[in-house]
């Protein structure tokens, strides 16, 4: 039997782990019944009851697995562990939040099964804050015109992924992964479906200005030489224009040596000018210089602090009953008012 593995990263989703879970179960079990599954659950150093909860689970049913971090490695690091964690013979790639809808899950087994080893969700529209998916969309075109590789439109991680594409990122030993880019750049023939990006269902996002800067700055420097290119011409082009600009000032002033005042303010505007263009390639230089900084100390993706139901399936039949009560999303009180009956 075929196990499918779904990966669920977390950060502060005491309100959404348990409701995914019940949901990513009840849709494998009822639309996926030939496979084996788990369910694994890497949290980001949680501060809410997410772990308390998660220990809960783990203890219902033992095919729920968790990785708790020691600390948080950002948001790209954990994912791309867990997924070289899991056991499965595919590995799907959710957000606890459901905005990677659940109902996918069938449709990324069945594209699977005719042969894709990569099937990704693509968004065509979101129920998100407009003006955002307008912005994501216009990082999205630019960094697929700059790029040196092709960049994927609106691909945000979620999809399925074969084993064999696993055991590829396990032989990468990158530790800043930008998984967008990797299935770009080494991924097998895929197949993309669309869908719609509902809304978050509880919670707030941790979708910050600084983690959506730091998302479009990775696949720069990661997959762009524009960046550098822009830095050389322009500055050539600066110098050669100031260069141009200092002789007609030179000869003007030699040939109206009592009638052409230079003045201050050109050489002022001048110097502010060029200032904040050496700024700004310094600051283009140094995101390129603190990537391979990155790469170069060769850390680990991901310290773990405790890990549960890696190991082998327990005997005790109490957990089966526990693992049936959660796929039927079912409280315990229920189950025991029943037996008691």
């Amino acid at each position: 039997m075929k196990k499918i593995s779904v990966l669920i990263p977390c950060y502060n989703e005491e309100e959404n782990v348990r409701p995914i879970a019940e949901a990513v179960i009840g849709t494998i079990t009822r639309d996926c019944p030939a496979y084996d599954y788990e369910l694994v659950f890497i949290d980001n150093d949680s501060s809410d009851r997410t772990r308390p909860i998660l220990k809960e689970l783990c203890t219902e049913n033992y095919h729920i697995k968790a990785i708790f971090n020691a600390r948080n490695f950002g948001q790209f690091n954990s994912p791309y562990y867990g997924m070289l964690q899991c056991t499965g013979d595919c590995v799907i790639s959710m957000v606890a939040d459901f905005q990677d809808p659940v109902e996918m899950i069938p449709k990324y087994v069945h594209e699977w099964e005719q042969g894709y080893k990569i099937v990704i969700g693509i968004k065509v529209g979101s129920k998100e804050n407009p003006v955002m998916y307008f912005l994501r969309s216009c990082y999205y075109k630019m960094i697929r015109k700059l790029s040196d590789v092709e960049q994927i439109e609106h691909f945000t991680g979620s999809g399925l992924y074969d084993r064999d594409f696993i055991n590829v990122l396990r032989t990468l030993e990158d530790p800043t992964p930008f998984l967008r880019g990797i299935v770009a750049e080494l991924g097998y023939r895929r197949k993309e479906i669309p869908y719609i990006q509902p809304e978050r269902r509880a919670g707030v996002t941790h979708n910050n200005f600084y983690r959506l800067y730091d998302a479009a700055m990775l696949s720069v420097t990661s997959y762009t030489k524009v960046g550098l290119r822009i830095a050389t011409i322009f500055g050539s082009v600066c110098a050669a224009v100031s260069m141009l600009i200092a002789f007609i000032y030179l000869i003007l002033k030699l040939t109206h040596w009592n009638d052409f005042p230079a003045g201050m303010a050109p050489m002022l505007l001048g110097m502010l000018f060029l200032g904040s263009v050496q700024l700004f390639f310094i600051g283009l230089v140094g995101e390129y210089i603190l990537s391979i900084n990155s790469r170069v100390m060769k850390r680990p993706l991901v310290v773990e602090e405790e890990r549960i139901n890696f190991g082998d399936a327990p005997a005790d039949p109490s957990h089966g009953v526990a693992g049936k009560r959660l796929e039927l999303g079912m409280p315990e009180e229920t189950e025991k008012s029943g037996q008691n009956g």
